[in-house]
Parts: C-alpha cells; sequence; structure tokens
C-alpha cells in the first residue's frame, strides 16, 4: 500500500509544480483512463462468460485469482510475522 500512497502523494506534488508553472500536464483525460478501466474489466468477460455457459458456478476465488492480479497488479504485501519472534530478519 505505501508504493501506491507514495505515488499518488508524487503525482499531487508534481501536479502543483505543473499548476505554478501554467504548465499542461502530458497526462492523458481521465475519459481516457475510464476507457482503459473499462478494457480492464472487458478482459474479464468473455472467460465469465465462459464459464456458466459450461453452467458451472462462478468460482469466488476465480476473482481473487484472474480478475484482481490482472486489473490491479500484483499488489503488495504486508510483512508476515516469524514463526520465531526471538529470529532477527535480515534484507
Amino acid at each position: 500500500m505505501k508504493p501506491y500512497l507514495l505515488s499518488v502523494a508524487a503525482g499531487l506534488l508534481v501536479g502543483v509544480v505543473y499548476s505554478l508553472l501554467n504548465v499542461r500536464s502530458p497526462a492523458p483525460p481521465v475519459i481516457a483512463l475510464v476507457g482503459l478501466l473499462g478494457i480492464l474489466v472487458g478482459e474479464q468477460l468473455p472467460p465469465l462468460a465462459k464459464q456458466l455457459l459450461r453452467k458451472e458456478a462462478a468460482a469466488v476465488s476465480w476473482l481473487g485469482e484472474q480478475v484482481k492480479p490482472h486489473v490491479f497488479g500484483h499488489l503488495p504485501q504486508g510483512a508476515k510475522p516469524s514463526a520465531n519472534p526471538s529470529a532477527k530478519e535480515t534484507t
């Protein structure tokens, strides 16, 4: 989650600098970003339709295993606590 927050913060900072310099941002307009979201979601519909036509129940795991990684990328995972609390973690 931290990389996403840093990304938003950096984007906001750059936006402020662009505004102060009276420069237009090279970023795509919001309508283009909404279109990209539609593409990502649309890519998930044919596999779901195929599964429904085979009369198989749509598994909830399908959302977690196929849709979530494809649409959102691999989201960062929190550090898992070690089994041995006295062991020091090396990086």
